[in-house]
C-alpha cells in the first residue's frame, strides 16, 4: 500500500479532510488531522469520533512543529496551496498533494474526471448514470457527494470511477491521470483564490497534464481558450459543440446530437428528447455522451439515459408552483456566468433574488441580462451594496434590499404575477449566510414550501 507506515499530516476536518484521514488510518499511515479552528468551531460530529480510529487531532492550531517527520501533507479543498505553513512543507522536500492525489494513488480503476466552470455537477451526474448502462461498479464523487478517496475504496480494477473536479482539487495533484477528461468551459472564478485568470486556467489544464496518447481529452470547441489547450496536450482531443458541424467530435446537426469520430457518422437523438432548460445543458448533454462514447456506453442506453435525466438538484431546480408563479432553485450558481445561464433558459418575466459572499468577478454581463430579462431584483448578503451599484450602472429597474433570506422570498412571493418566474441564482457564494450552496437550496425550499 502507498501510504503504509507514512506519517501524513491531513489539513482541513471538513468532510473531505475528516474522510482521507479515516481513509489513510485504514490505510497503514500515522495519521494527524490539523484544522486551524478550535474543535468547538469545527462543524462535523465526526472529529471527535477520529481519535478512537488512532488518528491524532490537532485542533486550532497549523504550526511548523506539525511537520515533524512528516513523509506527506494532504491538503482540503478549501485550503490553498499557498498558505504559509505549506510553503514551509515544500522547502522542507514534503510532498504535498491534495485529497484527489490520495484517491488516484489508491484506485485500481480508470478515472472520468470533468472540470469547467460551470455544469459539472450536471454533466458529472449525467455522466454517471450513462456508465451505469455498462458497468454496475461505478463510483460518482469528488466535488459532489463523499470524498472521492472514500468512495474508491470499494471499487474494483474492472470498474469505473466518474469524478467532477473543482480548481482547488486540481491544484495539489501530482500523478493523478484520469483516462478521460473533459474541461466543460472557462470563466473567471474562484479569483479569490487563485488571483489571475491564467493561474485559474493553469490549474484546470493540470487535469490532463499526466495524460498520455492512449487517453482522452474532451474540450469545448465553441470555448476559444479550451479550443487553444489542443496544442498542449498529448493524449487525444475530442471536440463537443453546440454552435457548429465538426471534423471531427460531437455537435448538433439538424437538431441531432451527432457523433462524427474514426470515420464513423452516428446519430444519438434530438436536442428536444433533453428535459433540462438552457442551451447550456446541451453542452453539458453533449460533453457527457462524448465521455460516454469513449468509455463504450451503447448509444441507445446514451438516449434513454438523456430522456429520463431530469437534473440535478440546486441547479435550475423546480420547486414549486404557486398561483401560475414557478419557483427556480439556482443556488448552484456562484459566479455570474451561472446565473448568466440559468437567466438564459427562461423567458423574460423573471424576479431575480442573487447576491452573498462576493467572488468580485466582473458583473457587467451578468447585469446587462438582468436589464433585458429581470422584472424585480431582490439583493442579500455581502455582496448587496456592489452588485447594487453594478445594475444601476446598467439602469436596472425595480431593485431591492431584503434584510434577510427569509424576507427576499416573501418579497419575491409579494411581487410576483401570474406567469413570472421566481429564480433563487445568487451568482455568489454563500458562505457569508450559510454553510453551503447546498444548505442555501434547501432553505429556499423550505420557505417556498412555507408560501
Amino acid at each position: 500500500m502507498p501510504f503504509n507506515n507514512k506519517k501524513i499530516l491531513v489539513l482541513g476536518a471538513g468532510i473531505s479532510g475528516i474522510s482521507v484521514a479515516q481513509v489513510l488510518q485504514k490505510n497503514g499511515a500515522q495519521v494527524t488531522l490539523s484544522d486551524a479552528k478550535p474543535a468547538h468551531l469545527c462543524k462535523s460530529k465526526d472529529v471527535s469520533l477520529l481519535e478512537q480510529y488512532g488518528i491524532e487531532l490537532a485542533l486550532g492550531r497549523q504550526d511548523e512543529e506539525l511537520l515533524e517527520k512528516v513523509d506527506y501533507v494532504v491538503v482540503s479543498p478549501g485550503i490553498s496551496i499557498d498558505i504559509p505553513l505549506l510553503k514551509v512543507a515544500q522547502k522542507r522536500g514534503i510532498l504535498v498533494i491534495s485529497e484527489i492525489e490520495v484517491a488516484y494513488r489508491l484506485c485500481p480503476a480508470p478515472i472520468l474526471a470533468i472540470t469547467g466552470t460551470n455544469g459539472k455537477t450536471t454533466t458529472t451526474t449525467l455522466l454517471g448514470e450513462m456508465i451505469k448502462t455498462m458497468n454496475q461498479d461505478v463510483v460518482v464523487g469528488g466535488n459532489i457527494g463523499l470524498a472521492l478517496s472514500r468512495e474508491v475504496a470499494d471499487v474494483s480494477e474492472n470498474g469505473l470511477v466518474v469524478a467532477e473536479l473543482s480548481s482547488f482539487q486540481l491544484e495539489g495533484i501530482i500523478d493523478f491521470k484520469p483516462h478521460i477528461a473533459a474541461i466543460l468551459n472557462i470563466t473567471p472564478d474562484h479569483l479569490d483564490r487563485h488571483h489571475t485568470i491564467e493561474n485559474y486556467i493553469a490549474m484546470k489544464e493540470r487535469i490532463f497534464t499526466n495524460q498520455k496518447e492512449g487517453d482522452y481529452i474532451v474540450l469545448n470547441y465553441d470555448d476559444s481558450t479550451l479550443r487553444n489547450m489542443e496544442s498542449k496536450v498529448l493524449s487525444q482531443v475530442f471536440f463537443f459543440s453546440s454552435e457548429r458541424e465538426l471534423f471531427s467530435g460531437i455537435f448538433i446537426k439538424d437538431g441531432i446530437i451527432t457523433i462524427k469520430w474514426a470515420q464513423k457518422i452516428i446519430p444519438v437523438c434530438p436536442i428536444t428528447h433533453i428535459q433540462l432548460p438552457g442551451r447550456h445543458n446541451i453542452e453539458n448533454v453533449l460533453a457527457a455522451c462524448a465521455i460516454a462514447y469513449l468509455a463504450g456506453v451503447k448509444i441507445h442506453d446514451m438516449v434513454q439515459t438523456i430522456q429520463e435525466f431530469i437534473g440535478v438538484e440546486h441547479r435550475i431546480e423546480k420547486v414549486a408552483v404557486i398561483n401560475e408563479v414557478v419557483y427556480y432553485n439556482d443556488s448552484k450558481a456562484t459566479n455570474p456566468e451561472s446565473s448568466i445561464k440559468a437567466l438564459e433558459a427562461f423567458d423574460k418575466s423573471i424576479i431575480l433574488i442573487a447576491g452573498g459572499r462576493d467572488k468580485n468577478t466582473d458583473l457587467t454581463a451578468f447585469m446587462q441580462l438582468t436589464k433585458e430579462k429581470v422584472n424585480h431584483l431582490i439583493l442579500i448578503g455581502e455582496a448587496k451594496e456592489r452588485f447594487r451599484m453594478a445594475a444601476e450602472a446598467v439602469h436596472v429597474k425595480n431593485i431591492y434590499d431584503a434584510a434577510d433570506f427569509s424576507h427576499a422570498v416573501s418579497l419575491a412571493h409579494k411581487l410576483a404575477q401570474r406567469q413570472e418566474v421566481v429564480l433563487l441564482s445568487p451568482a455568489c457564494a454563500s458562505y457569508d449566510m450559510f454553510k453551503s450552496y447546498e444548505e442555501r437550496g434547501k432553505i429556499f425550499k423550505a420557505l417556498v414550501a412555507e408560501l
